[in-house]
């Protein structure tokens, strides 16, 4: 599923998706909504399209980091990236 998952995206998507699981603000949920993948799919996806070690180090960074998981998430937080990330041309 996830190489089929992945060849479904366009190059730019699966770049913008893989951005989005390594930053710690971006949790699971907005990745869903942006893309429809679910946590676990994300989680495929991640294990086809990085090498081994680069996965487990990711793995290990989000594994019950609460900025990850909205349920684990301040309610005092209401954005998924920080206002700095995406700079202007």
């Amino acid at each position: 599923m996830p190489k089929s998952l992945a060849k479904s995206l366009l190059d730019s998507e699966v770049s913008r998706l893989i951005e989005m699981a390594w930053e710690d603000r971006t949790p699971f949920d907005a990745i869903e909504k942006s893309f429809g993948l679910s946590e676990s799919q994300v989680i495929e996806l991640m294990r086809s399209q990085l090498k081994r070690s680069s996965f487990e180090l990711w793995r290990k960074r989000v594994t019950g980091r609460a900025t990850k998981h909205s349920a684990l998430r301040s309610k005092e937080v209401q954005r998924a990236y920080c206002p700095t990330q995406y700079k202007s041309k």
